[in-house]
């Protein structure tokens, strides 16, 4: 297993024009209904969780499609979510984007996820053990 870097000045200069970081920026709890209207509910969960050496393409090809892109992205963000793929980006990609959010973002302390994970992290945990 790879260890993250952190990432260089340059990558964090295009992570604050991103367009995906701009419209998350927008995005941002606007929608807390996002998560039962991705396109990720219609996919296999580990699609969004490909192995290291597996190309993100597929996974990040859904989310260019989805209407809720930016408060996917915007979550992932928000709870610091390093793994798999989120609002069609990859944890590479957010690495950067997390340190120009940060400095964009100010936490809300009275703003609690009680909704939960979304549903495809939840199916990955309803296999019945009997």
């Amino acid at each position: 297993m790879t260890r993250a870097r952190m990432p260089r000045p340059h990558e964090v200069a295009a992570a604050r024009r991103d367009p995906r970081l701009l419209r998350a920026l927008r995005e941002r709890r606007q929608d807390e209904a996002w998560r039962t209207r991705g396109t990720c509910q219609s996919v296999d969960p580990e699609t969004f969780f490909p192995a290291p050496n597996e190309p993100a393409d597929a996974a990040v090809a859904l989310c260019r499609s989805c209407d809720v892109q930016g408060s996917c992205l915007a979550w992932a963000l928000e709870v610091g979510d390093c793994h798999g793929v989120w609002g069609g980006t990859t944890p590479r990609e957010r690495r950067a984007m997390l340190v120009a959010w940060r400095s964009e973002v100010q936490p809300d302390p009275d703003a609690a996820d009680d909704a939960g994970p979304p549903v495809r992290d939840r199916l990955l945990t309803l296999v019945p053990l009997s």
